[in-house]
């Protein structure tokens, strides 16, 4: 669940990303797991989905021994947040937060392998 405003908009790395929409203090959460917000899906339950909402929860969700049980899938726009190199996101924990001081209007970033398997497609 995000715990920062913020707003989804047109980036310059991929597609729709998330961007603050307020300044955001290095150290601030940013999104911390909700139950009553977000979803873990478990496996066997995606595989029996249709293909649209397979393919949807593939690009939008991710596994993580963070967060055990199946594909985490927030319910608002954590989904947006592109990968980075050097995002300006700590994902290293279970909580997202601020790496650095993020800038209204700057788009949040994160390392995807902090979290999850990830590689490039």
């Amino acid at each position: 669940m995000l715990l920062v405003p913020t707003i989804a908009a047109a980036s310059a790395i991929q597609g729709v990303g998330l961007f603050a929409a307020a300044p955001i203090a290095r150290g601030t959460v940013i999104w911390r797991f909700e139950p009553v917000f977000d979803r873990i899906i478990p496996d066997a339950d995606v595989a029996g989905l249709p293909e649209v909402a397979r393919a949807f929860i593939e690009r939008y969700g991710y596994i993580t021994p963070q967060i055990p049980g199946g594909w985490v899938v927030s319910l608002d726009n954590t989904r947006f947040i592109n990968h980075s190199e050097t995002p300006n996101t700590d994902n290293t924990q279970a909580d997202t937060t601020a790496a650095r001081d993020i800038a209204e209007g700057e788009e949040i970033t994160a390392n995807y392998g902090e979290f999850c398997d990830f590689t490039l497609d």
